[in-house]
């Protein structure tokens, strides 16, 4: 005869536990190990895991608490921002004079690049970056962005000493998400802060050269004179974009500040990276007047069939425009003395995009790359036409237009 096992409620009740218990356990060992053991076992390549340590091991934010979620970024990430001070050399009444500026940077990589504000680094003869271990190095500049306020330097340091901050993917934003700033406002080291994105894709221009900043970042999260170049960053530790500016009357925050997103920051460190600059993509055109300036009785006058557009007024010699049969309009002076346009191009669209003000083109042209061609129709002598252009880097003299 078979024996009989008799198990009572207490032994099945014990039985759940235990087993809750091994299974609870055995999630949390894979969700934080386990793609790194598999990625082992299967004989992957380890590339940036090395790198990437710190931010895996962070806890799910969605389980987290915000305190700890806050105290195991700043832990994480904290050691990758630098403080950068900038000595730029000014004549007073009697002498040369040195002044410093300070503002923030990210490090990029072991080699020592460190990604951070093109106003940071701007015009200064000498560059000093510390770290967070307190020792300091000479920075040198590799190249920037001036139109993106963006620029990459470099520092000699061991590699044991730099902790490269991870890049993440600014086409996935929304706003109300959280996010966290560190830098070094007034020059307190490594200050962290928190809010949510209030905003995207807001209109924000580049101080130095007036250039749309496409995508650009608004956040309520406190930043100050000093976080400028500094990370902000999502709850996973990732730097989703570069904090830049800050809307104020009095000068400190009040909760409107602004950040480049990681996705330029990516295409301006690609091109350093691989060229030693930031190739833009132009058609070849360095003046241009929209039509909005002109007013109803000279657009009138010029017989123009259209009131919205760029009126073309120079193209480069050579330039994918001047090939493609642009062409430069034609100045008359008048009876009266005074001049009139006799002959112009206007552009109204790019690829099917309504152009009425640079910022229009602006926006046409940032996801384009050199060598690529567009559609871009005119309206010439009252005719409309579409003439075929293949972007190009320009020359450094005419780099500062379209």
């Amino acid at each position: 005869m078979k024996a009989t096992y008799q198990i009572t409620a207490k032994q099945i009740i014990a039985l759940a536990l235990v087993t809750a218990v091994f299974a609870a356990s055995g999630v949390l060992i894979y969700d934080r190990f386990g793609s790194a053991l598999l990625g082992r076992w299967a004989g992957a390549k380890s590339g940036k895991a090395a790198e990437e340590t710190q931010i895996r091991a962070l806890t799910d934010p969605s389980v987290a608490s915000d305190e700890n979620n806050n105290r195991e970024v700043y832990n994480a990430v904290s050691p990758g921002v630098v403080n950068i001070t900038s000595t730029v050399y000014v004549q007073d009444f009697f002498n040369v004079v040195p002044q410093q500026g300070s503002g923030s940077g990210s490090i990029l990589d072991k080699e020592g690049r460190i990604l951070t504000n093109f106003h940071v680094i701007q015009e200064a003869r000498e560059l000093d970056v510390t770290l967070a271990n307190g020792k300091k190095y000479e920075a040198k500049p590799l190249g920037g962005d001036p139109d993106n306020d963006l620029a990459v330097i470099k520092i000699d340091a061991p590699a044991a000493e730099l902790t490269p901050v991870q890049l993440g993917n600014s086409d996935e934003l929304f706003v109300g998400q959280k996010v966290l700033a560190i830098g070094n406002p007034f020059g307190f080291d490594r200050t962290l802060t928190k809010g949510i994105i209030s905003g995207l894709a807001r209109p924000l221009k580049s101080e130095i050269t007036g250039r749309l900043i496409e995508g650009a970042i608004q956040t309520d999260a406190a930043i100050n004179h000093g976080n400028s170049g500094g990370p902000l960053l999502d709850s996973r530790g990732r730097l989703i974009g570069i904090n830049t500016m800050i809307i104020s009357p009095s000068g400190g925050s009040v909760g409107i500040g602004f950040a480049v997103p990681a996705k330029t920051a990516k295409k301006v460190i690609e091109d350093i990276r691989a060229y030693g600059r930031v190739r833009k993509p132009r058609m070849g055109i360095v003046e241009m007047v929209p039509l909005s300036r002109f007013g109803p009785r000279l657009i009138q006058a010029l017989s123009l069939p259209v009131s919205e557009g760029l009126m073309v007024l120079r193209v480069v010699p050579g330039s994918g425009a001047d090939k493609a049969g642009m062409r430069n309009a034609e100045v008359v002076e008048t009876a009266s003395g005074g001049y009139t346009i006799s002959r112009a191009d206007v552009i109204t669209k790019v690829d099917g995009q309504v152009i009425a003000q640079q910022d229009d083109l602006d926006r046409a042209l940032n996801s384009k790359n050199v060598g690529d061609r567009v559609q871009v129709e005119i309206v010439r002598n009252g005719r409309r036409m579409t003439l075929d252009i293949q972007l190009a880097e320009l020359p450094q003299s005419g780099r500062q237009r379209t």
